[in-house]
């Protein structure tokens, strides 16, 4: 009642006469000096409190420095008071309705530090309203001013501390609170995330988590686990301080992965298999984001790291987490990652056909890099959903493609696996162990029937993989060159894996040995021999006219796999150029050029890639040489090979590919629903799109290449930048023979006593005059040669100028990059 009286009196006025809102507000403001009673201004801000949503502005312009006031002076001392003034404060400034209001307001609070370190100074009181309220306003001002509430903590003399008390408050609502708060407040800023990392943040986050249950607990946990990952991302000095406080080994224990598991133990079941709902996935998200962050991190070798590693594989690889948490897995493994994949054996498992994922079969244990192999090749669990190209599974494989191609980065696990798929001098290839990989390679598409487009999907994945074995190394491009696979069965790897086996039950029946060739004189096909004819069926098969529009594209895909691998492994190999000649690869890539669709480029752009990198890299003796190529070139036409190959830029399916996105949406597939999920398909990988664009424009200029010129490159060729320097070494060779020569001329050249010595000596200095002499001329000739192959080499610079200037004449692109090494090359 006496409230009700106070306010009446407030509203009433003088006389009773009735008021307008601005004179009520105007009124109530005067009664917040400090000159009237503490029960007085309790009542004017109650009373404000219930205008300021409906007259917010006036409010704003009239009460707000008295509102501060009473903020800094009553808040403390009077819990009520102090939770009417920050409810009041916080509708003010809150920008939900009237923005641009909002932000006056906030702005006008935040004039000073004086109000945001009065609010961190009422966090540390007990008071329920009191630090509940002071929680919200500076969320509200955080969420509108973040950089300068930022800058006014750092200078708070309570703030740190009473910021971290308030993550151990009891009240679940006010500790709340606190984590969204905070997340705010280290938003951008490593200052501040320092301060609050040494003043215990790391410690008490992880309570929360742990009392909320891991990532079992709700979204709570995953509040905490998003403060802690804000405090370590883009901050090397927190991460490094995390590391010492021992916490890093709760991130697996919170996943069910035991962070002191021996490297030669599986792990357990209770990892491996879990029951999985939507907020246990959002949890395990920001757990594994957190491991990868410190895996990730830059010089990061400590003790955790192995632990860190495994457990994100064994995720990804052996264990029933949904598809998107071992993507991520995947994505997170570093690209320098030093963990022996061959070494580390796991325990796959396999959900029962029609249990629901309620039961699961233990397979039989492999290495990681074979589970990876596999997982790429035919997708999850073996390719149990391959026939439905989810873009989550897809994404899944890529993933697995990207981490063996971070794998195999070093040259001698690129030819470690290569020579495994060599068959030794006198043993058979009959005798070698599987290769998932090279089966899946050479497997011969099938033209009787409808196209399998499990089997394309298979078999262009394998061509991705391959890919990155030959990729930037000659070794392992000689060492392909010898693989001859075994081709006899038409079946997709995927009907019997050799690891993929129930551990729990006896193995199935092996599939029957590939029936021999009868014919001795027909030696086993080399896999360029392979390939060569499977894209030669392709084509054919494409080229039928009952095809459908569907089986047409699954077709391009296929062919899209095969020449994108030959583009790579030809590239600066003449050898296997040679043998993919020698196995009528210009026939195979001459018709698709003569017959290019008007409306789909893109078979005919790869097919011109690659006859330009034949052309440019045919530089061993046979039948077919540049000379038997060019007329072909110029046949079909320079300057429409160049207009076909450039088209391959507007193709979605190519300029779509970037280092994160290789999975495109399938044309037609329905928008993703909870029912229905979208299908997508691959086309390229990044390292294909990055390594066609480094190399295009010397294809374009090689194209154009006169025959008997041996590369188009700027400058000189290998072959004669290696002639020029062996000359220069025979050159310093030989100027030093002849100093040494005339160091003993000059010394048998003192008279000696003896006239026998004197006469050996004179027949002596005559050969050594001769040696000399002969020196002399050979050192002359060698010059001689140098100076006419400097000579050719001006011709051959002369020549490229003027075959520019034609193309330049024809409207042809050519490179200023290139231009500009030409005139340097001419000044040198």
């Amino acid at each position: 009642m006496e409230f009700l009286s106070q306010t009446y009196v407030a509203l009433r006025g003088p006389t009773g006469a009735p008021q307008t809102a601005t004179e009520t507000v105007g009124r109530l403001s005067d009664r917040l000096q400090p000159a009237t009673l503490l029960a007085d201004r309790r009542a004017a801000v109650l009373a404000l409190k219930g205008l300021s949503r409906d007259c917010k502005e006036d409010v704003g312009t009239l009460a707000l420095p008295g509102l501060l006031q009473v903020l800094y002076n009553d808040a403390e001392v009077d819990p009520d008071i102090g939770k009417a003034v920050l409810e009041t404060l916080d509708v003010l400034c809150e920008v939900e309705d009237q923005k641009e209001l909002g932000f006056k307001h906030t702005d006008a609070v935040l004039v000073t530090e004086q109000p945001v370190h009065s609010l961190f100074a009422l966090l540390a009181e007990s008071n329920f309203y009191t630090r509940f309220g002071s929680l919200q306003l500076l969320s509200t001002l955080l969420h509108n001013r973040r950089q300068v509430v930022q800058s006014y903590f750092l200078t708070a003399p309570a703030g740190p501390a009473s910021v971290t008390s308030s993550l151990e408050d009891k009240r679940e609502i006010v500790r709340n609170e606190a984590i969204s708060m905070v997340q705010l407040l280290v938003s951008q800023s490593a200052d501040i995330q320092k301060v609050l990392a040494f003043e215990g943040a790391f410690e008490k986050l992880f309570n929360i988590i742990r009392g909320e249950g891991g990532v079992e607990g709700g979204a709570v946990a995953h509040e905490a686990l998003l403060c802690v990952d804000g405090l370590l991302r883009f901050n090397s000095s927190n991460q490094s301080y995390f590391r010492e406080t021992g916490l890093p080994p709760l991130l697996p224990s919170s996943l069910l992965f035991p962070p002191n598991l021996p490297p030669d133990a599986s792990a357990p079941q209770e990892f491996a298999l879990q029951f999985w709902d939507e907020q246990k996935l959002i949890n395990a998200k920001s757990v594994v984001a957190i491991i990868g962050l410190l895996v990730g991190s830059k010089g990061y070798g400590g003790q955790d790291s192995p632990v860190f590693a495994r457990c994100l594989i064994e995720i990804a690889l052996a264990s029933n987490a949904p598809t998107t948490l071992k993507t991520q897995a995947l994505h997170l493994l570093p690209a320098n990652l030093n963990f022996p994949l061959s070494e580390l054996i796991i325990t796959p498992y396999m959900p029962v056909p029609e249990t629901n994922g309620e039961e699961w079969d233990r397979l039989e244990a492999a290495s990681a890099l074979d589970a990876l192999i596999e997982l790429g090749l035919n997708g999850e669990y073996n390719g149990m959903d391959s026939a439905r190209r989810f873009v989550s599974g897809l994404e899944l494989r890529t993933a697995a493609v990207g981490v063996f191609e971070n794998f195999v980065r070093k040259e001698e696990i690129k030819y470690a696996i290569t020579s495994a798929m060599v068959s030794s001098e006198g043993n058979e290839p009959t005798n070698l162990p599987p290769a998932p990989l090279l089966q899946a390679l050479s497997m011969s598409p099938e033209t009787s029937g409808p196209l399998d487009h499990v089997l394309v999907s298979s078999t262009h994945f394998a061509s991705l993989l391959f890919s990155h074995l030959l990729r930037s190394s000659p070794r392992c491009k000689n060492l392909a060159r010898s693989i001859k696979p075994l081709t006899a069965s038409n079946q997709p790897p995927s009907d019997g894996g050799n690891f993929f086996v129930p551990a729990d039950g006896p193995a199935p029946p092996a599939a029957p040995p590939p029936v021999p060739v009868d014919d001795e004189d027909d030696d086993p096909q080399t896999l360029i021999q392979v390939l060569a004819e499977n894209l030669s069926l392709a084509f054919l098969s494409r080229s039928r006219t009952n095809t459908s529009d569907l089986e047409s594209r699954e077709w391009d895909r296929l062919i899209v796999g095969y020449l994108t691998l030959l583009s790579q492994w030809l590239w600066e190999d003449p050898a296997a150029v040679r043998d993919f000649l020698n196995s009528g690869g210009l026939g195979i890539l001459v018709e698709p050029i003569n017959q290019v669709s008007e409306t789909d480029f893109l078979i005919s752009s790869l097919c011109v890639f690659l006859l330009g990198i034949m052309y440019e890299y045919n530089r061993e003796p046979g039948e077919i040489t540049r000379a038997t190529i060019s007329p072909i070139l110029n046949r079909l036409g320079v300057d429409t090979l160049l207009g076909r190959m450039s088209r391959l830029r507007e193709d979605d399916r190519f300029k779509n590919v970037s280092p994160e996105t290789l999975v495109q949406h399938y044309p037609g597939s329905a928008p993703h629903t909870q029912a229905l999920l979208p299908e997508g398909e691959v086309w390229f990988d990044w390292a294909f799109v990055d390594f066609w664009k480094s190399n295009y424009y010397t294809i374009q200029r090689g194209l154009s290449t006169d025959p008997n010129q041996l590369a188009s490159a700027s400058g000189p060729s290998a072959e004669t930048a290696m002639l020029i320097a062996s000359l220069q070494d025979t050159l310093r060779n030989q100027s030093q023979e002849i100093e040494d020569l005339r160091r003993q001329l000059q010394a048998q050249q003192k008279t000696p006593s003896n006239e026998d010595e004197i006469s050996a000596l004179k027949s002596q200095v005559s050969s050594l005059r001769l040696a000399l002499q002969a020196s002399e001329e050979k050192q002359k000739e060698t010059e001689k040669e140098q100076e006419d192959l400097l000579v050719l080499l001006e011709e051959v610079t002369a020549k490229r100028k003027r075959d520019k200037k034609r193309m330049l004449d024809r409207g042809l692109e050519v490179s200023e990059d290139e231009a500009e090494g030409d005139d340097d090359g001419g000044e040198d």
